[in-house]
């Protein structure tokens, strides 16, 4: 039996600000149970629901010395859905009503998370075989392992691994301050570990000191050796290229399934979407008040409305994807000026398109299924989970070939019949428009390829099953 912890700063059900918490919820449930162990720990945010909380139970705490501080830490458990999850409570740095706060709190947040993860383990009766790492909130942890923590028998030869689930977010601050915080030696604090472009990086000290690295797609594995989506970090990427693979995300297929789905209108699968899922469509334009029309190419966008989504292409072409055949409907929040673009054109042409800024799960699966195409023009993606919703429900995605967007949605070849989506290469707003007019074109002039690019993408299998046999596969070398 291997014992693997996942330890990660945020995770579904109980708290989750994007992607990280999908993956950190829902993949310890697929793993082969007779063979490994896999339990999760996360802080005990304050803002995580009372329903949750009511059911921890409180195993013990003890008090962790970080730097000059000394610092209460509980230890919490609780069993949810087979999987045993450990919350680690501290008032002072958990309370408040989201997750992260301003950098300089979380650099120091993050650093006692990281070290009093490590101190609980002999306290809670389990010694994981790996410690298994996720973005840079937990960096600090294959650094402390090959530190302070060599000197028992109960750490020595756990293994780690770092996976990188966004390379921009790298937890940077200065040197001193860190150093002061996390309680680390000078020695640590060089180029070749910690130091990056004189500050202190987190991500960077976990990047060096992992057993192994994993990032989110294969193709994303590959970009980030290279300048343009290195973010600094490429040079090290390339030095530990030897221990670098890339595992595409899966997806909850239990949660995400259009004949099962309670939030959604109609019900439908792969056999019955032909007329089953255009009720979805007939639904939603009512509830947004969009004009009641089967015929209308329903384009949907759920998202964190952010340049690195591609919006800036929207923004340059919006008013001729807004075409009179179209509509469009778009779900998230982000930057101003972006959810300004969307009320204005909503505003503009309110029977074509609406603008949903703020965040809803019930809402967002209605799109998935209500709509005919999903547009995600991303400027880098390291895996992406809206494509392989979309993919799920039937609803064509139109995507940029970039991370695992790339790996995912397979271009439409009218001559072979192959492909279960629409994609372009360049990062151009123009090669865009005409994708998404190539798409329009189709789905409103050969309905039956149409249909089969349903069909295909339907029968693909993005389930987490696929992932974790990777995941086990790369335990099972360590």
């Amino acid at each position: 039996m291997k014992n693997i912890l996942f330890v990660a700063s945020e995770c579904v059900p109980f708290i989750k600000t994007g992607g990280l918490a999908d993956v950190v919820g829902s993949l310890p449930k697929y793993f082969n149970k007779d063979e490994f162990d896999v339990r999760v720990m996360i802080p005990k945010y304050m803002a995580i629901p009372d329903e949750y909380k009511e059911q921890m139970e409180y195993i013990t705490h003890f008090y962790l010395e970080l730097a000059w501080r000394k610092q209460y830490v509980g230890i919490f458990q609780l069993v949810y859905q087979g999987i045993k999850f450990y919350f680690l409570d501290n008032e002072f740095y958990f309370s408040g009503n989201k997750p992260y706060g301003e950098i300089y709190q979380d650099i120091e947040k993050f650093a006692f998370f990281s070290k009093a993860t490590l101190s609980a383990l002999p306290l809670i009766d389990f010694r994981p075989d790996i410690i298994h790492c996720h973005d840079w909130q937990t960096g600090l942890i294959p650094v402390y392992l090959k530190d302070s923590f060599q000197q028992g028998d109960f750490f020595r030869g756990i293994k780690s691994i770092m996976t990188i689930h966004n390379l921009k977010f790298q937890g940077v601050w200065d040197k001193r301050t860190v150093m002061d915080t996390a309680g680390l030696d000078a020695y640590y604090f060089t180029p070749d570990k910690l130091e990056a472009y004189g500050d202190a990086n987190y991500l960077k000290g976990g990047l060096v000191y992992a057993d192994q690295i994993t990032t989110v797609s294969d193709t994303y594995a590959e970009e980030i050796k290279t300048p343009f989506y290195g973010e600094k970090l490429d040079g090290l990427i390339n030095a530990k290229a030897g221990c670098l693979t890339g595992i595409v995300n899966g997806l909850d297929y239990d949660e995400y399934n259009p004949s099962t789905d309670p939030m959604i209108v109609a019900n439908y699968d792969a056999r019955t979407f032909r007329k089953d899922k255009v009720k979805n469509k007939r639904a939603l334009q009512k509830e947004l008040g969009l004009a009641q029309d089967d015929k209308k190419f329903m384009i949907g966008i759920v998202s964190r409305l952010t340049d690195q989504k591609g919006f800036d292409l929207i923004d340059y072409v919006i008013e001729e994807i807004c075409a009179e055949d179209t509509q469009l409907v778009v779900l998230g929040t982000g930057d101003e000026k972006y959810e300004h673009l969307f009320r204005h054109f909503a505003w503009k042409y309110p029977e074509r398109v609406s603008a949903s800024i703020f965040y809803s799960n019930e809402r967002s699966h209605k799109i998935y299924a209500a709509c005919d195409a999903f547009l995600m023009p991303s400027l880098f993606e390291p895996c992406g989970l809206s494509q392989l919703m979309s993919l799920r429900y039937g609803t064509v995605p139109i995507v940029r070939e970039t991370g695992g967007l790339k790996d995912t949605v397979e271009p439409y070849n009218e001559y072979e019949n192959k492909g279960t989506g629409f994609s372009f290469a360049n990062y151009n707003a123009h090669e865009m428009l005409n994708t998404i007019r190539y798409a329009k074109h189709v789905y409103y002039n050969k309905k039956r390829d149409w249909n089969k690019i349903i069909d295909r993408g339907m029968a693909k299998d993005y389930s987490w099953a696929n992932s974790a046999r990777k995941y086990e596969d790369l335990y099972n070398r360590m």
